[in-house]
């Protein structure tokens, strides 16, 4: 009742066994417990922890300005909400290859089912921004070398990715892509990726999973569930999704506030305390206590 009721290791050995099925996993974003919380309710495989999200509810822009401390708690938070694998974003791994191998085991101990590493250097951008820069294909396959040799539980996943498609073009971001996987990497997300073709492409020359980013007001493509699995991708995900909406619907109503003077027209949008404390488990929380209180003094 607690948060999740499955173990860091049962979540991540179910992942794993997810993955072999070959079904498309769709892994909403969520920036918060509550909102993973929500995920679960509404049926989805997984939850994903954006790096641009957490950065965003920070106050900060998607450039690397994160610690491994402030996304390793947020991230163990968000996975200890949620029977559903959480998979993390760490940016470029917030150093060089011993900095990642110690991410790694952090975020083991904080609940992660996996995350992943990319290719640019440090400080990074926004992976649908132009202009990025990137590591040599040796340095990040030696990163992934020593994520890899770092972890301590073989289900967690350790994932590449690869912003080369701008910089050297689909052919270059294939090359990286295989090179991660000879290092070690256990999947890889291409970043940035035009439309189908694109992505056929990769699924054809690429043989781990694939991970697709359906962001909003990016470079890519929003493919649907459907096409996304008929072109054998592994796991979708919808990073600033949950974020740009509930932004948007408070902006909405902050104004409506302002103008009005009062939030009575805005109830019938809001979520009701009935339903908070449903997702919440109240009652569940207040059975405990009686009978853990059931003594008089």
């Amino acid at each position: 009742m607690l948060q999740a009721t499955k173990s860091a290791s049962d979540k991540r050995k179910d992942f794993r066994a997810a993955l072999k099925t070959g079904k498309l996993l769709r892994f909403p974003g969520a920036f918060s417990p509550l909102v993973a919380m929500t995920v679960q309710k509404h049926g989805f495989d997984g939850v994903y922890v954006s790096g641009a999200a957490l950065s965003a509810d920070l106050g900060l822009p998607d450039i690397g300005l994160t610690t491994l401390s402030e996304v390793a708690a947020r991230g163990g938070a968000i996975a200890r909400a949620t029977d559903l694998p959480a998979l993390i974003d760490v940016d470029t791994g917030f150093g060089e290859a011993l900095n990642a191998a110690r991410t790694i085991q952090t975020l083991e101990d904080a609940g992660l089912c996996g995350c992943h590493l990319e290719d640019q250097v440090n400080p990074k951008r926004c992976g649908h921004l132009d202009n990025k820069s990137l590591v040599t294909m040796q340095a990040m396959a030696e990163k992934i070398r020593a994520a890899v040799g770092a972890r301590r539980d073989k289900n967690f996943l350790i994932m590449a990715r690869t912003d080369a498609r701008a910089s050297e073009g689909l052919d270059g971001a294939i090359a990286r892509a295989k090179a991660y996987v000879d290092a070690g990497a256990d999947a890889i997300f291409p970043e940035a990726l035009a439309d189908e073709g694109e992505f056929e492409k990769f699924r054809n020359a690429v043989k781990v999973p694939l991970l697709a980013n359906m962001t909003e007001f990016g470079k890519s493509k929003l493919l649907t569930a459907k096409q996304l699995a008929d072109l054998g991708i592994n796991i979708v995900i919808y990073p600033v999704t949950t974020l740009r909406l509930a932004m948007k619907a408070i902006e909405s109503g902050l104004a409506a506030i302002k103008k009005e003077g009062s939030q009575a027209s805005l109830v019938g949008e809001m979520q009701t305390r009935a339903e908070l404390y449903e997702l919440l488990r109240y009652e569940d929380y207040a059975k405990l206590d009686k009978e853990i209180f059931n003594f008089k003094l």
